[in-house]
């Protein structure tokens, strides 16, 4: 089938059916992702005017949704002219041209936006970075989707009595007043290792975007405090199902190597699973040694790895 049978159009969110397909197909692409319908949608009415976010759908000429893409600028950078596109699939139906009409379109976007370079997570098999290649993509750093059966998992105790001055709390105890965790997840957010660095800087713009996510689960997501002050963090987006994943857990500098982000992980996937969620999954940057070796202690697989790829669009320059 021709690419020209393949049409690319913005996400209607007024269309709950459409929210349903995005979803069916990134779940079909990437089955590591937790995502649902509330998420999709929440995700394109909480972006931020200045990312220019689109959420791209790829249908068949008879309205089947065979692919999706996040498309926007990294507006949270600290180097500006920086982007993203994230096309996602569906295996059944490839070799539509659904992908390269995506990807166009993405392009197109993100060049009249005036990006200058373009980012992009592609699966590491070798017909996905063949595609990428094709387009003009370089590879960069990597990272890997992790899994934990956490139905069947040894998952560690919690220690019968905390450290002085240690308590845990679960993130819903900060309803009235979520900026310590703000503040938290912003210092965690400024070191963590990547090639699009990103900073949270506007507290609003967390509440939008990050608090007020459907998907993050406010009860199973385990904050520790030390002598009152939140110290780390383990973040918990679900899909209100089965499906758990560890969105961020993160330390404040100041309270590094006590095993504090440990405790609030353990703490989490002890809940998550006593909630009855049966699958964890996580990720980590390729090069972020600390979380991938407190993962493998908690019994996580690495069960994928995405390379992000780097363009820079024609005609752009520096």
């Amino acid at each position: 089938m021709s690419l020209h049978a393949v049409r690319v159009r913005d996400l209607r969110p007024d269309d709950p059916t459409d929210a349903e397909s995005v979803v069916r197909v990134r779940r079909a692409a990437l089955p590591f992702l937790v995502t649902t319908p509330a998420g999709v949608a929440f995700e394109l009415g909480s972006a931020h005017p200045s990312a220019r976010y689109r959420l791209l759908v790829a249908e068949t000429a008879d309205g089947r949704t065979v692919g999706t893409a996040q498309v926007g600028l990294a507006h949270d950078s600290p180097e500006p002219g920086r982007s993203y596109v994230n096309a996602y699939v569906d295996p059944a139906h490839r070799a539509l041209g659904a992908g390269t009409a995506l990807l166009r379109a993405a392009e197109g976007h993100l060049a009249a936006q005036g990006a200058v370079d373009v980012y992009a997570w592609v699966l590491d098999e070798p017909a996905h970075r063949a595609f990428a290649e094709r387009h003009g993509y370089r590879a960069s750093r990597s990272a890997h989707f992790l899994r934990l059966d956490l139905a069947a998992a040894a998952l560690p105790p919690l220690p019968d009595v905390l450290p002085a001055g240690v308590e845990l709390r679960p993130a819903s105890a900060f309803a009235d007043d979520p900026r310590p965790l703000y503040e938290a997840d912003a210092e965690a957010t400024a070191d963590e290792p990547g090639d699009v660095p990103a900073e949270l800087d506007d507290y609003q713009e967390w509440l939008d975007g990050v608090w007020h996510d459907p998907t993050l689960d406010h009860g199973l997501t385990s904050v520790a405090l030390v002598d009152g002050t939140v110290a780390a963090f383990s973040a918990a987006r679900t899909d209100g199902r089965t499906r758990y994943s560890s969105a961020m857990t993160g330390t404040r500098r100041a309270f590094r190597g006590r095993g504090l982000a440990k405790l609030a992980k353990t703490d989490s996937l002890r809940r998550a699973r006593a909630a009855g969620y049966t699958e964890a999954f996580t990720g980590n940057d390729a090069g972020n040694e600390p979380m991938l070796a407190i993962n493998a202690w908690f019994g996580y697989e690495v069960c994928a790895t995405e390379t992000r790829f780097t363009k820079r669009l024609g005609g752009a320059s520096r």
